[in-house]
């Protein structure tokens, strides 16, 4: 069995959790396991206490089979029920070795967990481009070998095609339902996210959220620079027509999209 990463993270009681779940899953999964890594805020470097979530990955040798994966489900409720801060902010998946070499949206049914549910066993979508790109480039070892030795380096255009699949699918239909955003927190995620993703198209790469902020206010026209910056800062008193400013920088991203002729795959 693989050996656990002492601290992880640089968050000791974000490590306090990982450290459980990994002594759990082990305990379940047995020679099953295979790996468990980090991605997302804390891969790239934009991990807010205030706001962020848990990203995973578990590696199983095989595809899990029912018993395993109700065994699991008791599991991650048990967590959730507990006294950690983070009980309810872990988010990821359980996926077999093979399943890491490359996204083949064909064959893609894994057990996840989103945050603040439960674990189930569902359809993984062009995301996983984007989380694969993340493990290889800066992937969190928890326990287990560098995902390197697991993982095919993703293609910029691939990774870029992801990102658009989920501007389309996700962000584009907010501009005639913006229900999600009238949440502020929802409103910053949004605006860096949308740096985030002008920034993968330009380059081919994914960076953090604060990083690609920063250089949309280099690069971008001025006019967006006051909205990123309340963005950034997270401030809880944000002026009136912030949600405007939000779907008028949505808008702006997918209008850049389609300047640029590139289309979702």
């Amino acid at each position: 069995m693989a050996d656990p990463v002492a601290h992880p993270t640089p968050y000791p009681e974000v490590n306090v959790l990982v450290h459980k779940l990994l002594s759990d899953v082990q305990d379940i999964l047995g020679d099953q396991f295979v790996a468990m890594y980090l991605y997302g805020s804390l891969a790239t470097g934009d991990f807010d206490p205030r706001r962020s979530d848990v990203d995973f990955v578990v590696v199983t040798g095989d595809e899990l089979g029912d018993d395993l994966v109700a065994r699991l489900q008791a599991m991650h409720a048990r967590i959730a029920a507990g006294d950690s801060p983070w009980a309810n902010e872990l988010e990821g998946s359980y996926l077999p070795r093979h399943a890491m070499r490359r996204f083949e949206p064909a064959n893609a049914h894994y057990p996840m967990i989103d945050r603040g549910g439960g674990l189930r066993v569902q359809q993984h979508h062009s995301d996983s481009v984007i989380r694969l790109h993340i493990l290889y480039e800066r992937g969190v070892v928890v326990a287990g070998p560098s995902p390197r030795t697991l993982i095919d380096p993703v293609p910029a255009d691939e990774l870029q095609h992801a990102v658009l699949d989920l501007i389309y699918a996700w962000w584009a239909p907010m501009l005639d339902d913006p229900a999600r955003l009238h949440s502020r927190d929802y409103q910053d995620y949004a605006v860096l996210t949308m740096c985030r993703v002008l920034y993968t198209l330009q380059h081919g790469v994914i960076v953090s959220k604060p990083f690609a902020a920063r250089w949309a206010q280099a690069t971008l026209d001025a006019r967006w620079f006051p909205i990123v910056e309340h963005a950034l800062a997270g401030r809880d008193d944000p002026p009136a027509d912030t949600l405007n400013d939000t779907l008028d920088f949505i808008r702006f991203t997918v209008e850049r999209i389609g300047q640029r002729g590139i289309h979702p795959q």
